[in-house]
């Protein structure tokens, strides 16, 4: 299960909102609790944020949303990482930082700079590590959007790319990709990404040393300093891995590169365990999902993990002392 920081969907909600759509509903469809999109200190699967762009662009009938929502974003997104790219002393050091430090947005990412048949070009190139991969053209033409906007932040509004590589068909006009990207759109590719000249990535930026060097020292610290105080962490991660089914103190550990008897420790260290972990933010969504939501309550079981019904009714009478109907029926 690869995760990636809910800053990845930063955009989307207003976005949803402004083509008539409910961006609540299609968020908890795809597995995805509707506070976490946005949020950089929530993590969420992957494959739900990839779900829910595609499913905005189906539903609303908006065969250009990818892209639209590339527009909303920024470097910022990144967090620490932008600012790391931001300092940097030239283009091509600044791209560099994003390849390396790319996992700390998701691990599920992956971007590089390759060379070229002609000396004078490079590519970027871009794309997902999931297996067996979901339908990802709208995902990947917001990443494509996005770089976009990076580069134009680094080389000028004007910018334009020599190429934009679409591992797929063409979802709108020849004439839209154009007015887009700037550059002549191809289809079908093996990869994601950009032909670039090679004398544009070498353009000295805004360099600024001494926060360049803190901001690659932090990024080089921060796994450490995210794992040494984990319970809230660890509750966002089980929030968003329980409608998958596969939750587990191996998995959560793995997100955090940790053993899981080390996870454990840290956890007992804070006052809690695993297992209390996942009831409280079991028991916590379930109020949610039960008392703010229309969700049927099947589905609400889906939701928090259960495969059958008749364990999440347990489950209530345990949290709230009656069924999960009649809790809702007495909400207010």
């Amino acid at each position: 299960m690869q995760l990636v920081r809910g800053s990845s969907l930063t955009g989307f909600a207003p976005l949803v909102t402004a083509h008539g759509g409910d961006p609540d509903a299609l968020l908890t469809l795809a597995g995805i609790d509707p506070a976490d999109a946005g949020d950089d200190d929530r993590f969420i699967p992957l494959r739900s944020a990839i779900t829910a762009v595609e499913a905005a662009a189906t539903t609303l009938d908006v065969p250009d949303f990818g892209r639209q929502l590339g527009r909303q974003q920024s470097i910022d997104i990144l967090g620490p990482v932008a600012v790391a790219a931001r300092t940097a002393a030239t283009v091509a050091v600044a791209l560099d930082v994003l390849v390396t430090y790319m996992d700390s947005h998701s691990p599920g990412i992956t971007a590089r700079i390759t060379d070229h048949a002609d000396p004078a070009l490079r590519r970027f190139e871009y794309g997902f590590l999931l297996r067996p991969p979901p339908p990802q053209a709208q995902a990947l033409e917001l990443a494509l959007g996005l770089t976009l906007q990076v580069l134009r932040l680094f080389l000028g509004t004007a910018y334009r790319p020599v190429v934009v590589h679409l591992p797929h068909p063409p979802l709108d006009t020849d004439s839209e990709y154009r007015s887009y990207f700037g550059c002549t759109p191809y289809f079908n590719e093996p990869v994601a990404g950009f032909t670039l000249r090679a004398e544009d990535l070498e353009r000295p930026l805004n360099h600024d040393p001494l926060a360049h060097r803190l901001a690659l020292t932090y990024l080089s610290e921060a796994h450490g300093q995210r794992t040494s105080d984990i319970a809230d962490t660890v509750r966002s991660v089980v929030r968003q891995l329980l409608p998958t089914g596969e939750l587990s103190a191996a998995l959560v550990a793995r997100q955090f590169g940790i053993h899981p008897k080390t996870l454990q420790r840290r956890l007992v260290s804070e006052g809690t365990t695993f297992p209390a972990l996942v009831d409280v933010t079991r028991r916590e969504l379930a109020h949610r999902l039960l008392t703010g939501t229309d969700l049927p309550v099947s589905q609400v079981s889906r939701q928090l993990g259960y495969a059958e019904h008749s364990v999440f009714t347990r489950a209530c009478r345990r949290w709230f002392g009656t069924t999960p109907t009649e809790y809702r029926r007495r909400s207010p």
